[in-house]
């Protein structure tokens, strides 16, 4: 199934009032001003993969983050540009403890001065969306998600940092529910809101009751080579992190030790991952990215257990012609064809795993290397550009010419 750059119609919005004739003089979108508000810019991971190619469709564009500590060797990807931030950059441990001052986050997102732009966009997991614009500015927001640690993973946030009693878990809980109360509050402040997926725009709709257009989030498929010839073992790969779910993947392939499961990865699940591993179980640990991609290019397949937003591995594992075995909800639902690019399990489960692994071997023959690739490359990084860039242009014109 192609990528769906449409928007998912939730419900009917109300009827945006006609723009003051000023409006429609405004510069044509290349001679724009523009402003791009990210969150945060500690490391170059998958919401920097995204803005990266934001930046490139908007080129004269400059930026803003309420912290920019980027490694040197990370920092390409911002092709010179300057990064405005936030107070938070000067306070104290900024660099190794900014979530700490997440309760400022909403203050300090707002004192940025965006008033002389034209266009907003802004790359929101948190509060960037939240940014202070007027009637006469364009705002368009690429929400990866609803702030997840207050809404979805609320209760998983509390467990895994020990927060389920005591003073620290209620002043944890209290912050979390002035987030939620920021985080509604500010959901009318967009124009537009852009999901990464269709799980995405579900839950905005859920959490903000607001209409969220489609675009899903760019992935480097020409960094991964076809390869048809595959070898007899099963991988994942993944930060080894609870939600993750590497260890059912792991009690599942202990459960079969007739294949052989490679694990690639490292964090702070790997002593208990370890413990679950049989003799068939290779943990390899952290792995550069060539021996990443060579061993998803040589794998019967890869196993994905994790509810993601979106799931950019389980794409570049396709890229390389290698069918994926998934949990059915999140991201992979809408990335995974099943008996075409992969199989699904429903359940959460170590015997829901098992079957859809015997499922796999049992339809191995029908899928086509090929045409899982091609399947991937509906997600690439020049089709993320040329949908986010029309968005935008069309976006724009409806703005200035009502």
């Amino acid at each position: 199934m192609p990528a769906d750059s449409s928007h998912l119609r939730l419900a009917k919005g109300p009827t945006r009032p006609e723009m003051a004739p000023g409006l429609r003089s405004r510069p044509a979108l290349d001679e724009a001003q523009v402003a791009m508000v990210h969150d945060w810019l500690p490391v170059y991971a998958g919401a920097e993969r995204v803005l990266e190619q934001m930046l490139h469709v908007m080129p004269q564009s400059e930026l803003y983050s309420l912290i920019d500590f980027l490694p040197d060797d990370q920092r390409g990807f911002l092709r010179g540009r300057q990064v405005n931030t936030s107070f938070i950059q000067q306070l104290p441990f900024a660099k190794s403890k900014y979530r700490y001052y997440l309760p400022l986050a909403p203050i300090a997102i707002e004192q940025f001065d965006l008033t002389k732009y034209d266009v907003v966009i802004s790359s929101s997991y948190a509060v960037a969306k939240g940014a202070l614009t007027t009637a006469d500015q364009l705002h368009i927001s690429y929400v990866h998600s609803p702030i997840r640690y207050a809404w979805d993973l609320h209760f998983e946030y509390l467990r895994e940092g020990g927060l389920k009693r005591g003073f620290r878990s209620m002043l944890a809980r209290a912050i979390l529910h002035y987030m939620r109360l920021y985080d509604v509050s500010t959901a009318s402040r967009p124009d537009v809101m852009v999901a990464n997926s269709r799980t995405v725009a579900r839950r905005i709709w859920k959490t903000y009751r607001r209409e969220a257009r489609v675009v899903y989030p760019p992935v480097d498929t020409q960094a991964f080579r076809l390869h048809e010839q595959k070898d007899d073992f099963f991988l994942t790969a993944s930060r080894l992190v609870s939600y993750k779910r590497i260890d059912l993947i792991v009690e599942a392939f202990a459960g079969m030790p007739d294949k052989k499961l490679v694990v690639i990865g490292d964090g702070p699940e790997m002593e208990r991952i370890k413990e679950k591993a049989t003799a068939n179980v290779e943990i390899l640990g952290y792995q550069s990215n060539e021996a990443l991609q060579d061993h998803m290019q040589r794998a019967r397949a890869f196993v994905f257990a994790a509810q993601e937003d979106f799931g950019i591995v389980p794409v570049e594992a396709q890229a390389c012609g290698t069918p994926v075995i998934a949990y059915s909800r999140g991201g992979t639902a809408e990335t995974v064809l099943p008996g075409e690019t992969g199989v699904f399990f429903h359940r959460q489960t170590v015997p829901a795993v098992q079957q859809a692994v015997r499922t796999f071997e049992a339809e191995r023959d029908t899928f086509e290397p090929a045409r899982i690739r091609a399947h991937a490359e509906t997600f690439s990084v020049d089709r993320f550009r040329s949908e986010f860039q029309e968005l935008v242009r069309t976006q724009y014109r409806q703005f200035v010419q009502p």
